[in-house]
C-alpha cells in the first residue's frame, strides 16, 4: 500500500468537494510529530489562484477529512496548512497488509514500460578503474528498482570496443607486444603496449598516421586486424567478468559500439537526408547553432557534434545514434537511461536533441553523477597519480572488512568469515556510493564506509542480523504469522518509518534516486534500535509479544529487500 499516494488522493478529493476546484495535496511528512504525521499544503496556492482566504478553504477541507477513518486528528494551522495525524487502526492495517505480502506492499505500476539501462560501459583493452565504480553500482541499482516496481528492463553494457584507440593498439602490439604476457595478464599487457605506442607517436608522427591507417583497415574488415581486435576483446571480457563477479553486477546485453558497425553508413545517410549535417574541414558535423529545430540550450552551442571524421572513420557519437535506433526498432524500448558521469552532459544533450530531430520517440534520460574524490578533494587516484583499478579496490574492501569483523569480535562461524568479509566489504563500498545524491561528488573514506556505526552498509547489515538473532533465541520459526498492534511510542516511531517503504521504492525508481532507499533503511534501522531498547520482545507476553515479533519481522524484510535493491547482501549472523 502506497500510503503517501492514498493520503494525497484523500486530501485532493476533500479539496475538490470543499472548493469545487482541483488542486494538488502537496502532502509532506511532518517535520515534528507535535504537528501530526503529515501536513497538506495545497490550499495556499489554490487560495491565491482563486483570490480567497486560505484558512477558510483549509477549514472546509479539514471538516471533510475529519470523517476519514485514516486520521485520528485533523487540524488547520498557520495561514492554511492542514496537519494530519494517522489513526492507529489505519497504521496497523497498513503494516499487517505489508507483512503478509511477498512484495512488502510494493505494488507494480499500472502501465509498465520497457526500459533500457545503459551502464558501466568500460573500454576494451583497459582495466576497470574507480571511475567505473559509480556507473556500475548506480546502474545495477536502477535496474533492480525498475524491476521491483514492475517495469521490463534490459541492462546493457555498451562497451567501448570500436574507437580510435584500436589503431594505436594494433600498431603497438606489432611493435612492442609480448605474446606470453598477453596470454598471462592480457589487459595489463594491452595497457603497457598502448602507453608505449602513444609515447612513441609523440616522438614520431608517422606512427600516428600508421595507427589511423590500421584503424581504417580494421573498420573496412581487414582479416589480420580483425583477428587482433577480437583477441583484444576476448582478453578484456575475461578480466571484466572477474570484476563484475566480485561486484555482483550482471547485464542482459553486452552490445558494444562494434555491434552497430553495419548501421553506421545508414545513420550518415539519414542525417544527410534530414539536412542535419554539413562538412567542416573534411569532417561531417551537426552544428546545433545552425538548426532551427535545436532546443534553446543548444542554439548558442558552437561546438559541433562530429559524426564522421575527415578520414572517414566513425566516432562514438555515430554509434550512439545507431544504438538509439536499435533500441527503438529492435528492442522496442519505451525509455533509455544512460548512467554516465555528469561530465558527459553536453554529449547527451546533443544526442537527445538529435534523436528528437530524427523522430525517435524513445524517452531518453541522463542522470549524470558526480566523481569519487580522495581526501585531497580531487578524483581518487593512487599515490603515484594513476587510476585505482576496481579489482584492487574491491580486494582491499574485503580485507578491511575482515579486519573490522575481527576487531568487533562478531559472531560469524570460522568457515563463513571470508565470505562474510566479502559481503560486508563490497556492500560497504556500494552503500557509501549509493547513499549519496547521485549528482554530488563524494569523498572516499574507508573508515566511515566500513564502520558498524552510523549511516553505513555494515550498520544496516548488523541491524538485520540482530533481528535474526532475536528469532533464533526465541526459537521463532515465522514471526510473520503474528498481528501487529501498535501501542508504545517507540512502536509508533518504527511503524511510521516502515509505512514509507512502498512509496520510497516507487519514488526512487521514478526519480532515478537510489539514495532514497538508503535514507529509508537507515531511518528504519535507527527506529528499530530505539524500539528494541525500549520494548522487550521475547520477554513480552501474549499479543504484545506476537505483535513485536511481527514488527521485527517486517523490519527485517524491509532491510533485506531494500539492501537487495541496492545490490547488497545480508548475513544471518554477525
Amino acid at each position: 500500500m502506497r500510503v503517501h499516494v492514498l493520503l494525497s488522493e484523500l486530501v485532493e478529493s476533500a479539496i475538490l468537494k470543499a472548493t469545487g476546484e482541483s488542486a494538488s495535496a502537496v502532502l509532506r511528512r511532518a517535520s515534528d510529530l507535535k504537528f501530526g504525521d503529515y501536513q497538506a499544503n495545497g490550499l495556499l496556492p489554490l487560495a491565491k489562484r482563486l483570490g480567497k482566504n486560505p484558512r477558510e478553504l483549509a477549514q472546509a477541507t479539514a471538516s471533510l477529512l475529519e470523517q476519514a477513518p485514516q486520521f485520528s486528528k485533523v487540524e488547520v494551522a498557520g495561514p492554511g496548512f492542514i496537519n494530519l495525524t494517522l489513526a492507529v487502526e489505519f497504521a496497523n492495517k497498513s503494516l499487517n497488509t505489508s507483512l503478509q505480502d511477498a512484495r512488502i506492499g510494493v505494488a507494480p505500476v499500472a502501465k509498465p514500460s520497457h526500459i533500457v539501462v545503459d551502464f558501466s560501459s568500460p573500454n576494451i583493452a583497459k582495466q576497470m578503474h574507480v571511475g567505473h565504480l559509480r556507473s556500475s553500482i548506480l546502474g545495477a541499482a536502477m535496474v533492480r528498482l525498475f524491476r521491483e516496481v514492475g517495469h521490463r528492463v534490459t541492462g546493457d553494457n555498451h562497451l567501448g570496443d570500436w574507437g580510435t584507440q584500436f589503431g594505436m593498439l594494433i600498431v603497438g602490439m606489432r611493435r612492442f607486444g609480448d605474446q606470453a604476457a598477453l596470454e598471462e595478464t592480457p589487459v595489463v599487457e594491452l595497457e603497457r603496449v598502448y602507453k608505449l605506442a602513444t609515447a612513441a607517436a609523440k616522438e614520431d608522427s608517422t606512427i600516428g598516421d600508421t595507427a589511423r591507417a590500421e584503424l581504417a583497415k580494421l573498420q573496412a574488415g581487414d582479416p589480420a586486424n580483425r583477428a587482433l581486435w577480437q583477441q583484444f576483446v576476448s582478453a578484456t571480457r575475461t578480466s571484466l567478468d572477474r570484476v563484475y563477479a566480485m561486484l555482483g553486477v550482471e547485464f542482459d546485453l553486452w552490445m558494444g559500439e562494434s555491434a552497430y558497425e553495419e548501421m553506421l553508413p545508414g545513420v550518415i545517410k539519414l542525417l544527410e537526408e534530414k539536412k542535419l549535417v554539413r562538412e567542416d574541414a573534411g569532417a561531417l558535423c551537426v552544428f546545433f547553432n545552425e538548426l532551427e529545430q535545436s532546443p534553446d540550450d543548444l542554439k548558442k552551442q558552437e561546438q559541433p557534434f562530429i559524426v564522421r571524421k575527415a578520414d572517414g572513420a566513425y566516432l562514438y557519437s555515430t554509434t550512439d545514434i545507431a544504438t538509439l535506433q536499435y533500441r527503438h526498432d529492435t528492442l522496442k524500448a519505451d525509455r533509455a537511461v544512460y548512467v554516465v558521469d555528469a561530465r558527459q552532459g553536453l554529449h547527451f544533450r546533443q544526442l537527445f536533441a538529435l534523436s528528437a530531430m530524427l523522430g525517435i520517440p524513445t524517452r531518453l534520460e541522463h542522470p549524470g553523477f558526480g566523481s569519487v574524490l580522495g581526501a585531497d578533494g580531487k578524483p581518487l587516484k593512487t599515490r603515484n597519480g594513476s587510476a585505482i583499478t576496481l579489482e584492487s579496490l574491491l580486494t582491499e574492501a574485503t580485507a578491511r572488512a575482515l579486519a573490522r569483523v575481527q576487531e568487533e569480535g562478531l559472531e560469524i562461524p570460522a568457515d563463513q568469515i571470508d565470505a562474510a568479509a566479502r559481503t560486508i566489504g563490497i556492500g560497504a563500498v556500494k552503500y557509501a556510493d549509493l547513499k549519496q545524491n547521485l549528482a554530488s561528488d563524494y569523498t572516499f573514506d574507508w573508515d566511515k564506509m566500513t564502520s558498524f556505526k552510523g549511516n553505513s552498509g555494515p550498520y544496516l547489515q548488523y541491524a538485520y542480523a540482530r533481528i535474526q538473532s532475536i528469532f533464533r533465541k526465541g526459537e521463532v520459526q515465522s514471526a510473520a504469522d503474528g498481528t501487529i498492534q501498535i501501542q508504545a511510542p517507540e512502536e509508533w516511531a518504527l511503524a511510521r518509518e516502515l509505512m514509507q517503504f512502498p512509496d520510497v521504492v516507487h519514488e526512487a525508481a521514478e526519480q532515478l534516486l537510489p539514495h532514497l532507499v538508503c535514507d529509508h533503511l537507515y531511518a528504519v534501522a535507527r527506529a528499530f534500535s530505539a524500539f528494541y531498547e525500549a520494548c522487550p520482545v521475547l520477554k513480552a507476553e501474549g499479543p504484545s509479544r506476537a505483535s513485536r515479533l511481527a514488527l521485527a519481522s517486517l523490519t527485517a524484510a524491509q532491510l533485506q529487500r531494500g539492501l537487495y535493491l541496492l545490490g547488497i547482501g545480508t548475513l544471518e549472523r554477525m
